[in-house]
């Protein structure tokens, strides 16, 4: 996997560290979860909250610590949970989703990286903030003390039409600039976008974070083969 972050990125005169991989572990089994970052992996992402529990157990059980980064779309009564498992949201997609995280994530003690989750192609299927609405809402979230805006994050599903992945993709880079000029203050260094099927396209126009599961854990098995004890 890092083969191909690393093609891609060499392709456009980028340098492949700049590219974060974020291990998507929805589908993994425990097992394949602690061997995945006994293996390397420092960064886990996760689409539900109540899914994730049984990995995070046996990766703490394995005395490993990646960060957990949660992807998915996160519902307001779930916000307590996420905190106490998760050290960064990656979908805040309201307003109203990112005051409540701001106010548990105060009364924790906490302050929480976040990302702001972007509908770029207006899917109707898909969560997020619409182009026209993020600039009022970052600035909003950007006053949030409980909260520490880092970046902006999209899913787009095209069917392998390359053209139109290519332009949501190119259209997320130029909000990210657009926000960088409106907002100095802030970094904007994460740009999340490009999955197992699209990361070449994500990673040539800019991204600086990929979530990839499938193509990791597709057909490894669900638990490590047995090894015979020494005699």
């Amino acid at each position: 996997m890092q083969g191909r972050i690393a093609r891609s990125a060499e392709r456009v005169g980028r340098d492949p560290e700049q590219v974060r991989l974020v291990v998507v572990t929805k589908s993994a089994t425990p097992a394949q979860t602690v061997a995945a970052v006994e293996a390397g992996a420092r960064h886990l992402g996760e689409n539900r909250v109540q899914d994730a529990a049984s990995r995070m157990a046996a990766v703490a059980e394995a005395g490993l610590s990646p960060c957990w980064h949660m992807i998915g779309h996160l519902q307001r009564n779930k916000v307590g949970p996420a905190l106490d498992g998760f050290d960064r949201i990656d979908s805040i997609d309201s307003l109203r989703l990112a005051r409540r995280v701001d106010r548990l994530a105060d009364e924790r003690g906490r302050t929480v990286p976040v990302l702001l989750q972007v509908n770029v192609a207006g899917d109707p299927a898909k969560h997020g903030l619409t182009p026209a609405e993020l600039p009022s809402v970052a600035r909003a979230v950007a006053g949030l003390p409980g909260l520490r805006v880092e970046g902006i994050m999209t899913i787009v599903f095209r069917d392998g039409d390359v053209e139109a992945l290519r332009a949501a993709f190119a259209a997320m880079r130029a909000l990210q600039t657009h926000l960088r000029q409106g907002l100095p203050e802030l970094p904007w260094h994460v740009l999340s976008m490009g999955m197992s099927q699209d990361l070449e396209l994500a990673v040539e126009e800019g991204s600086t974070e990929v979530r990839v599961g499938r193509a990791i854990f597709a057909g490894l098995p669900a638990e490590p083969a047995h090894r015979e004890e020494p005699r």
